[in-house]
């Protein structure tokens, strides 16, 4: 039985920041290499390369706290786009920092779902 689109996007959500904030480097099997990631503005394509720019970031350790997660289906082939606002905290900081992030999801062939565009920004007050 298929999940409907929001318990999908919500499990998504969560796995997607678990993994984030306790092993990022494991992120790299929820991309292929035809998956592009903008942070900040910055295009990256394919998984190796969209890891290793996550692994490199100035900060070893933070913490998400989601706020909003929008779904909407996406396209003949099954996709979806996720849509998420929420805080992140970075260790030994005190300030929150407000991110949006997008992921469009596309079906594989194994009935699971990988991020074929993944769009970040921090968001400034």
């Amino acid at each position: 039985m298929a999940m409907d689109p929001d318990s999908l996007a919500k499990a998504f959500v969560d796995h997607y920041y678990s993994t984030f904030d306790t092993n990022r480097a494991s992120l790299s099997s929820l991309y292929q290499e035809s998956s592009m990631l903008t942070f900040e503005g910055e295009k990256i394509k394919g998984a190796l390369n969209i890891v290793t720019k996550l692994t490199s970031l100035p900060f070893q350790q933070c913490k998400h706290n989601i706020t909003t997660v929008d779904c909407q289906p996406s396209g003949p082939a099954g996709g979806m786009l996720v849509f998420v606002s929420g805080t992140m905290q970075l260790a030994g900081e005190e300030h929150l920092l407000k991110f949006s992030q997008m992921f469009h999801l596309m079906p594989t062939q194994q009935g699971s779902f990988y991020v074929f565009n993944d769009i970040f920004r921090l968001n400034y007050a």
